[in-house]
């Protein structure tokens, strides 16, 4: 555990963003004990204007899918009034119930324990999809979209952000600047192009966006350093200072986060 060098307060203001007014509303405190990654709020904000998250009505059904420990099915919830599925394979339902209760939203938001390959849901359930730092863990591969959105709704959209790198990647060995600090499991990282054109060719959504969060590594490395200095458990402030020297190896070359939203015709 590291002991927090700084007041409420003062975290607080460290990490208010002027990109995302709702984020700054949620307890700082909060949001480092239960993040499992990059600031899952920050990018959540910065899918829903994309994904049309404001557009839906009210009650209409949102699968969260990799939720982790619910942050981000509460945020839906709260700022969108819909009805949310929170699903993930890492975090225990009751646990993630004892969250979404402490947050007022038990009535709008259910915990599940499901695979994203065995998701126990019936097709057309939902108005729209979204996960936030998840879907590169097992959506990669090319089956796998025409399966997930037979769960939206015809005109139901899917909208993901995931880690990405600004170009895709040649050969098989890592960027030489990262080589130092590269993970196996980076490879899952792919621009928006590539996101682009995977989606498109499976034939199951029209790609309305896919793009790149300008200057996102800097707000990663921000939550990343905070995390590392704050985080209650030593585990998950190990992770961010792997992250925080990831990042600053990189410098911006590489990688940031990209934005995928398709609609189901």
């Amino acid at each position: 555990m590291t002991d927090s060098s700084l007041t409420p307060d003062a975290l607080t203001r460290r990490l208010a963003h002027p990109r995302h007014p709702r984020s700054n509303g949620y307890d700082v405190r909060w949001t480092i004990e239960n993040q499992m990654g990059p600031h899952a709020l920050w990018l959540l904000e910065w899918l829903a204007p994309a994904l049309g998250l404001d557009r839906l009505p009210p009650g209409a059904r949102v699968l969260d899918l990799g939720c982790g420990r619910a942050m981000t099915s509460v945020f839906l919830a709260r700022e969108y009034g819909v009805q949310v599925v929170a699903a993930d394979l890492w975090v225990k339902p009751g646990d993630n119930a004892v969250r979404i209760a402490e947050a007022g939203v038990a009535d709008r938001v259910l915990p599940v324990h499901a695979e994203a390959h065995d998701l126990p849901f019936a097709e057309g359930s939902f108005d729209a999809i979204v996960s936030v730092d998840a879907y590169q863990y097992f959506g990669t591969n090319d089956l796998y979209l025409p399966a997930l959105t037979r769960l939206l709704k015809p005109g139901g959209r899917i909208g993901v952000v995931v880690p990405s790198v600004r170009e895709e990647l040649d050969g098989v060995e890592p960027p030489e600047h990262l080589k130092e600090h590269w993970d196996p499991g980076f490879w899952a990282f792919h621009s928006p192009d590539w996101w682009h054109r995977n989606w498109t060719r499976t034939g199951a959504v029209t790609v309305e966006t896919a793009d790149w969060l300008e200057d996102g590594w800097r707000d990663w490395l921000l939550w990343s350093e905070v995390c590392a200095e704050e985080s209650p458990s030593e585990f998950m402030a190990g992770l961010a200072r792997d992250s925080v020297d990831l990042l600053n190896a990189d410098g911006g070359r590489l990688l940031g986060f990209a934005r995928v939203v398709g609609r189901r015709e």
